[in-house]
């Protein structure tokens, strides 16, 4: 609606409506929260879960439609069809700019369960986020070094029980964890640090998959593979933010999490170079698809070029 303005004007206006929806809802989302911390009785934190879920949903769906009016943005979805609210879900994306956490939760709100982190038992303590992934359940994971199992290892193992304790709560509520299998954004320099296999990823981090599911793995239904390609270029989130994203594809692959997925990561040596070879077999299949989808995108630019020099001369 206000594609005509300057992209620095858009840019502006975009960051100060998304601000503004971000603070105010937050806001209420730490109001339900302390409600939820004051008054320990199961049937009110559930009551308080419902109203913090609705909180954060119309967060995400203010922003998206924030982006609407302002920036012209081409999707392309497939494969998102056969979801449901009612299910559990394991989500893994590849991971190449902040811009794909707001894609995700735009592409998936509304039709699976609020996306949820893993996150580092030590993150509750960091101000006003801490508060509120507690109070929306993100679980919290309790890991224990290499080092630290070396010198108390009554406590291997425990990592798993405490974090599988604090998934116990999705046992009867539906919920989609999410997880950057790479761990950390792309980027050319990472790419050749790593000597990764792979032409458009980094290396997956299979640890962390396997966590999930170990805490998790009885509750999981689907695993739901995201790929995300952005034809016009990665750009980061200012330039996001700026209208700077034209087009954005998005292929979605669901398959069932079976029995030969579940197993115990750290201890089993078979189950993990299973797992490993899986993970891979995943990655090598992404970087495939993100590889033809590269080529349709050049073979669409390669047709729509002409036919424009074509129109041009005509005129």
């Amino acid at each position: 609606m206000f594609y005509f303005l300057p992209w620095r004007v858009r840019g502006l206006i975009t960051t100060v409506l998304m601000g503004t929806n971000t603070v105010v809802l937050c806001s209420l989302l730490f109001v339900a929260a302390f409600f939820k911390l004051l008054i320990p009785l199961s049937a009110w934190r559930r009551f308080c879960e419902w109203i913090l879920i609705g909180i954060s949903s119309l967060w995400v769906n203010n922003n998206a439609l924030i982006i609407r009016l302002m920036h012209r943005i081409e999707w392309n979805i497939q494969g998102i069809e056969n979801v449901s609210l009612r299910e559990w879900y394991l989500v893994i994306s590849n991971h190449q700019s902040w811009v794909d956490i707001i894609v995700l939760q735009t592409i998936f709100q509304g039709k699976i369960p609020f996306l949820k982190f893993f996150l580092k038992k030590e993150l509750i303590w960091v101000p006003f986020l801490g508060i509120a992934w507690w109070a929306l359940d993100f679980p919290f994971m309790k890991r224990y070094s290499n080092e630290f199992l070396m010198k108390h290892p009554e406590l291997k193992g425990k990592d798993i029980e405490i974090t599988r304790k604090a998934c116990q709560k999705f046992k009867t509520k539906p919920v989609s964890i999410m997880n950057f299998v790479e761990g950390t954004r792309f980027t050319k320099a990472k790419h050749e640090k790593q000597n990764s296999p792979y032409k458009y990823l980094l290396r997956p981090k299979a640890g962390g998959v396997a966590f999930v599911l170990g805490a998790m793995g009885e509750y999981l239904n689907s695993l739901v593979n995201v790929t995300i390609t952005y034809p016009c270029g990665v750009k980061n989130f200012i330039e996001f933010m700026c209208g700077k994203v034209t087009r954005i594809d998005v292929q979605v692959e669901i398959t069932p999490i079976t029995e030969d997925l579940l197993g115990d990561y750290f201890n089993d040596p078979v189950y993990r170079e299973h797992f490993q070879n899986w993970v891979n077999q995943l990655w090598e299949k992404k970087d495939k698809d993100l590889d033809a989808l590269f080529l349709q995108r050049s073979e669409e630019l390669t047709n729509v070029v002409p036919e424009a020099m074509v129109s041009e001369i005509s005129g």
